[in-house]
């Protein structure tokens, strides 16, 4: 999405400057069979997998504030930065 939208500089300063102080979680198997389930239980067009896997991540981990543009995040709960 970076290189699409911004091009290879802000992919290379993405890996470079902001993934070194970004902590990744990875998802298990059971993380992502909730998610699916989730997912399709919601059933919204506009809702993606990797919505839901995030929302069931940042639940499991107790995190309340997630830094993002998309609306879907508020919808869930969530206090969204910016």
């Amino acid at each position: 999405m970076i290189q699409h939208r911004l091009g290879m500089e802000a992919v290379k300063a993405f890996q470079e400057d902001i993934l070194p102080v970004v902590e990744i979680g990875w998802i298990n198997e059971d993380d992502h069979r909730k998610s699916v389930r989730e997912f399709l239980t919601a059933g919204r067009r506009k809702l993606s997998l990797v919505d839901c896997v995030s929302f069931h991540t940042i639940k499991r981990m107790n995190i309340k504030t997630a830094f993002t543009f998309d609306q879907h995040f508020k919808e869930q709960g969530f206090e969204s930065i910016p």
